[in-house]
């Protein structure tokens, strides 16, 4: 038996206000106010909000159910454009001409401080999925599943992977404490120069 359109209505908003309270933490705990107030307010837009509740499940994004469904993501497509710290919003066309005869889909390197937000918005994410079976590292096994697959800028690719490693060995509140650092700072510290207690 369906779930009724209310309960599902009232459910999801519900979990992505719940995500946006976990991210808006995060972004503060790092110094990005801003970003952390206005995180993913699209969602409560119709065209994505309607979607999620038409698709929602509790466990896992409505985007995925609706993929499924249809083929793609509308919510999705629309989301993605409107966030910066969704690394598909820095995908662009190619026109220098490396590739000659042929625009091409080139991933963009994001700035640290949309990077910075993507860490807490899958570290929101693992945590509202998960529930009470959270770990540090689900951010980390969540993206080295779509590794290969996913269209990142190399310097992102890496930027992310770093915070999600020491996310995994060291937890939150030090992976915080260095991106805020960094993020101050406008440089990475290098593990040889980071303490054990850092």
């Amino acid at each position: 038996m369906s779930t009724p359109y209310l309960i599902r209505f009232v459910q999801h908003f519900v979990t992505i206000t719940k995500h946006r309270i976990l991210v808006c933490k995060g972004c503060f705990k790092i110094g990005l106010y801003y970003q952390g107030l206005t995180h993913d307010l699209s969602k409560y837009s119709p065209d994505e909000f309607l979607v999620g509740v038409k698709y929602y499940q509790g466990t896992r994004s409505p985007n995925n159910a609706e993929r499924e469904d249809i083929g793609y993501s509308s919510a999705w497509l629309h989301h993605k454009g409107r966030n910066k710290h969704h690394y598909e919003y820095w995908i662009d066309y190619n026109t220098r001409g490396e590739m000659p005869g042929e625009d091409v889909l080139i991933p963009v390197e994001m700035p640290d401080r949309y990077v910075a937000e993507m860490v807490m918005d899958r570290i929101a994410a693992s945590k509202v999925y998960k529930g009470k079976e959270y770990k540090d590292s689900d951010s980390l096994d969540y993206f080295l599943g779509g590794i290969e697959t996913a269209p990142m800028h190399p310097n992102t690719r890496k930027k992310l992977y770093r915070y999600l490693k020491i996310l995994a060995k060291y937890g939150e509140d030090k992976t915080c404490r260095l991106i805020k650092y960094e993020l101050k700072h406008g440089r990475y510290i290098p593990k040889s120069k980071r303490s054990e207690s850092d």
